[in-house]
Formats: structure tokens, C-alpha cells, sequence
């Protein structure tokens, strides 16, 4: 008899590791590894429910924004708008696709609350749901932005998060 409460009790608690790892969802970053493969493939894998593409190395402050994605595509020359198939494919298995900022070679700041904004509606037209005619992967709308900001100030991030959100419903 006293097997049965302890065979019970370890069902619920395997019940409550399942139900507790499916709740979230696992990450990866992409694009900073020219033989990781295509950003489809890694979709494919089954393994993420978010993909981070990465990274947006330069913009605020000033700069002229930056796309790095290590050999994968080269934005300087429109190269990179054939990843909007991809980044369509990831969506179409329910994966988020967010455009990384920063990382870790990235010395980025925001020198105001108008220098946020700027960079808000530079995101939301190029990457977002926005609209301009040199969007850098092409047609494909992000689900979002993740904020990878390892050096710099960390002055007016806030400003940027709430001008991104002022523009959509979606946040992740």
C-alpha cells in the first residue's frame, strides 16, 4: 500500500518537469558562424522556438547602421535579402525570428531619447512592420528585437524598447 503513494506522487512530479519544460523555449543565435548552415536548416532542426539573428553590430549615436553576419550574406551589397525565404520557412514552424542588437563586438549607445527613436523607426521600417525600399533581408517582417548590448552606455535603452513597442502589439 504504501507503494502506490509514492508511485503516485512521482507521476505528478514527472507531470509537473514535462509540463515545466515545455513551457518555454529555447534560443539560438544565428549568423555569426559562416558554417553553421542556413538559417532554414537550423529552423528545420525542431530544436528552437526562437531564433536571434545576429547581429546588428553599429547604429545609434550617429552611425550608420551595420549588419554583420559573418560570410552568410553580405548586406553592403543587397546580398542578404535572399534570407527573407528563410526567415519565412522559420515562421511558418511557429519559430520567432528577432533581429539581434549589438553583441559582442558591438560598442553601441544611444546619445538621446530622439536618438532612440530614430533608431526605433530605422528598426520598424527595415526589419519590422514598417515599410522602405532597402529593407536588408528583404521583404520578410521580424517577429521582434533582442537586445544584446554588452558595452556602451547604458543610457535611453528603455526609450528605445518602449518607441519599438509604441509600434505593435508584439513583444517576446
Amino acid at each position: 500500500m504504501a507503494a502506490r503513494p509514492v508511485v503516485v506522487l512521482l507521476s505528478l512530479l514527472l507531470f509537473a518537469l514535462v509540463v515545466r519544460s515545455q513551457a518555454g523555449g529555447i534560443a539560438v543565435y544565428w549568423g555569426q558562424d559562416g558554417g553553421e548552415g542556413s538559417l532554414a536548416d537550423t529552423c528545420a532542426t525542431g530544436n528552437y522556438q526562437f531564433v536571434n539573428i545576429a547581429f546588428l553590430v553599429a547604429f545609434g549615436d550617429g552611425k550608420t547602421p551595420q549588419l554583420n553576419l559573418a560570410g552568410h550574406c553580405d548586406p553592403t551589397s543587397n546580398g542578404c535579402t535572399g534570407l527573407s525565404s528563410d526567415i519565412k520557412a522559420c515562421q511558418s514552424q511557429s519559430i520567432k525570428v528577432l533581429l539581434s542588437l549589438g553583441g559582442s563586438n558591438g560598442r553601441n549607445s544611444l546619445s538621446s531619447a530622439d536618438d532612440a527613436q530614430q533608431v526605433a523607426n530605422y528598426l520598424w521600417n527595415n526589419f519590422l512592420g514598417g515599410q522602405s525600399d532597402l529593407r536588408p533581408l528583404g521583404d520578410a517582417v521580424l517577429d521582434g528585437i533582442d537586445f544584446d548590448i554588452e558595452d556602451g552606455t547604458n543610457q535611453h535603452w528603455d526609450e528605445l524598447a518602449k518607441a519599438l513597442n509604441g509600434f505593435g502589439s508584439k513583444v517576446y
